[in-house]
């Protein structure tokens, strides 16, 4: 790293909340694609409290980014220094700093340090470099600002919950159903329409069209990451219907000795403006839960039932 030039990057924000609360939002990194938005997942490969090691997939200047990185937690000062292992390309090198300052009991300062280095120092893919860092540094610290300043209505916008089935059946035919989105248009009654790129093995970008039980239809766009070696597909939508200020989920095919336990998993953020505007003058925050609950649910139960279908009947032909 010494012998190529080292670029810097400072960002800060000011938060009208306690410097605690604004530590934990950036602490909990397997949090980060439910609230910030350019993380699309990430999964914590090693912990020990104070020492984690993360794979990261996050969007950068449009295009979806993966690397490894090791973290290093300090609660006392909160602080986390970070270190990317395998940084991807035009990157040589990136790290930085987490530092939460107090700013008395209710206010705090978050700062944001970058270091990085590009191969041969190309003008520009330190621009590359330089924009996306810019891009995505505001995008996170204006949402930790916005969530914590917001920390006491927070739980009751998020909500998480899952719809299973059993399957008797192989899980090969069962995950080969959930990953072939593509085919969903034909095979999927609620979904209208749907455009698919996969540029690298198993990180599928997506745009659908699915209708909901009152005859609308809703468009979202998604980023999907595949793991057929352990039967998940995680996705995050970056483009929300009305009601939803993020949703992040999983498709899990868990085998067992006599079938297949199918899952799908939602985690959303209720955009709370958007509530009477879309529910009516007199609509609630839980009555939007549960409209949420009953759409995302009805929509994904009945796609867990077509790969249950599709399994079975691959079993049957055999």
């Amino acid at each position: 790293m010494s012998a190529e030039q080292v670029h810097r990057t400072t960002h800060d924000v000011e938060i009208a909340a306690p410097a605690a609360v604004v530590y934990g939002l950036i602490s909990d990194a397997v949090r980060w694609p439910l609230f910030f938005p350019p993380n699309v997942h990430v999964e914590q490969l090693e912990s020990d409290g104070t020492d984690e090691r993360l794979r990261m997939w996050a969007t950068a200047n449009g295009t979806v980014k993966s690397w490894t990185s090791r973290r290093r937690l300090d609660s006392a000062r909160r602080r986390i220094d970070f270190r990317q292992e395998v940084p991807a390309a035009p990157l040589t090198g990136m790290g930085g700093s987490w530092i939460v300052e107090e700013r008395g009991e209710a206010a705090s300062r978050l700062v944001l340090l970058h270091d990085f280095t590009v191969g041969e120092d190309r003008p520009e893919d330190v621009e590359w470099v330089e924009r996306a860092t810019d891009t995505n540094s505001r995008a996170e610290l204006d949402r930790v600002k916005d969530l914590a300043e917001r920390r006491p209505q927070l739980d009751a916008l998020v909500l998480s919950f899952e719809d299973s089935v059993r399957v008797e059946g192989p899980a090969g035919p069962v995950y080969d159903f959930l990953y072939r989105v593509g085919d969903w248009p034909r095979l999927v009654p609620h979904v209208d329409r749907l455009d698919l790129t996969e540029d690298a093995p198993g990180v599928q970008v997506m745009a659908m069209d699915t209708r909901t039980a009152d005859g609308s239809v809703h468009t979202t766009e998604s980023i999907r990451v595949c793991f057929p070696d352990t039967g998940r597909i995680v996705y995050k939508q970056t483009a929300t219907p009305a009601l939803m200020d993020a949703h992040t989920g999983a498709w899990s095919v868990v085998p067992d000795e006599t079938g297949v336990t199918v899952t799908s998993r939602h985690d959303v953020v209720l955009r709370e403006e958007a509530v009477t505007r879309v529910l009516g003058a007199d609509a609630t925050v839980e009555q939007a839960r549960r409209y949420v609950r009953e759409a995302l649910g009805r929509n994904s139960t009945a796609t867990l039932n077509l790969a249950r279908q599709h399994a079975e009947s691959a079993l049957a032909t055999r």
